[in-house]
């Protein structure tokens, strides 16, 4: 069993989320490896690139598949009929959290050039860790619709919560809510899921913990920098 204690709130139990609100992608070699690229403090930003967006290409598909479906019923071009289904809500709605999100953003455009997308800004002080909201745009229609949230690095929480605490403020129900997610760790999960228990999260990995300094570990590094090279260098 994989408890996680919080001063504020206590023992947390992440072993019943898993399955439930959790969903991690099969640690495949092949998954692995991608995460051993894309992790290496030598890799420049093409192998970054490269390695996290096969990794979000993976992610994506997931989340998709845990938006509700229907039965759907095809002919087949062999006379036959297959009893297969499609998405209950034919339009996709996405939200983006800036500017990492915007990896997972170009992941979804190539799989579903037709989604609608909203972007929340917000800052974390890089001294106290509290996010700060500063920008906030979504679609018109997006009340009580099922909506992708786009956040690849989930360390504290409190980005997210912020994004989760904007969407249920235009109407999005918490059960609609699915996070598309690269990376977390337990300590964000137990903050995230004790005060938003019904939305879910697809991540790719579980990191072991988070240091004091905010850092999840072992960690990769600031995302949105490694993916649009805007990291400093000597």
């Amino acid at each position: 069993m994989t408890t996680w204690t919080r001063p504020d709130i206590g023992p947390v139990d992440l072993d019943r989320y898993l399955g439930t609100s959790v969903f991690v992608l099969p640690a495949t070699p092949g998954l692995i490896a991608l995460h051993t690229q894309a992790r290496d403090a030598a890799a420049g930003q093409e192998q970054f690139v490269r390695a996290t967006g096969r990794i979000i290409r993976l992610l994506l598909e997931n989340a998709l598949s845990h938006l509700d479906h229907q039965p759907h019923a095809v002919p087949t071009p062999t006379g036959f009929v297959f009893e297969g289904v499609r998405p209950v809500q034919p339009e996709l709605h996405a939200v983006t959290i800036p500017r990492a999100g915007d990896a997972l953003e170009i992941g979804l455009r190539e799989i579903r050039p037709d989604a609608r997308f909203g972007k929340i800004l917000i800052q974390r002080d890089p001294v106290t860790k509290k996010p700060t909201l500063l920008y906030r745009k979504l679609p018109p229609d997006i009340a009580g619709r099922q909506v992708l949230l786009l956040d690849p690095t989930i360390a504290t929480g409190g980005t997210l919560l912020t994004a989760i605490n904007e969407l249920v403020a235009a109407g999005v129900e918490e059960s609609d809510i699915v996070v598309v997610n690269v990376l977390t760790c337990p300590e964000a999960l137990a903050t995230v899921l004790t005060r938003r228990p019904d939305i879910r999260i697809v991540t790719s990995h579980i990191d072991r913990t988070l240091t004091d300094q905010a850092f999840m570990q072992p960690g990769i590094g600031d995302f949105g920098d490694r993916y649009h090279g805007t990291v400093a260098t000597a």
